[in-house]
């Protein structure tokens, strides 16, 4: 078997609403699809009925998974472990796209040349998911 794509699927328990739309701002994300566990199964408790189940965005020609998870699974809010690699193609837009996301985060590491001689930059969003920014373009 051959594998595709890989889909990065971030759990956010309990910011994955919020988090849909902070994406569609910095990133220009297209929301395709959002359903609440309240949508999907019937038998849900009401605590979890407006819980994010799944949503997949459109990052350029990436896709995103998010949901919420169930309740109480034990989580701080943040996708742990998860980071997602953006090769763009458009220096100026992706610094603001790096900007706008990193604000209310944390920089590791700005935009910088590297040896490659690429642009490579990485953060970690307000939601605790951490990014990195490439482009193998000239500024």
């Amino acid at each position: 078997m051959t594998i595709k794509t890989a889909t990065p699927y971030l759990f956010l328990d309990g910011n994955a609403r919020v988090a849909a739309t902070f994406y569609q701002q910095a990133l220009g994300a297209e929301v395709k699809s959002l359903q609440t566990f309240g949508e999907v199964m019937s038998s849900c408790p009401d605590s979890m009925s407006a819980r994010v189940v799944h949503a997949e965005l459109a990052v350029g020609d990436a896709t995103l998974f998010l949901s919420d998870g169930p309740e109480n699974r034990g989580g701080d809010g943040a996708a742990a472990q998860v980071q997602v690699a953006l090769d763009c193609d458009d220096v100026a837009e992706m610094m603001k796209q790096f900007d706008a996301l990193a604000e209310g985060g944390e920089v590791l590491h700005p935009i910088h040349d590297t040896f490659y001689g690429g642009k490579l930059g990485a953060l970690r969003d307000r939601f605790g998911v951490s990014w990195m920014f490439n482009s193998m373009k000239p500024a």
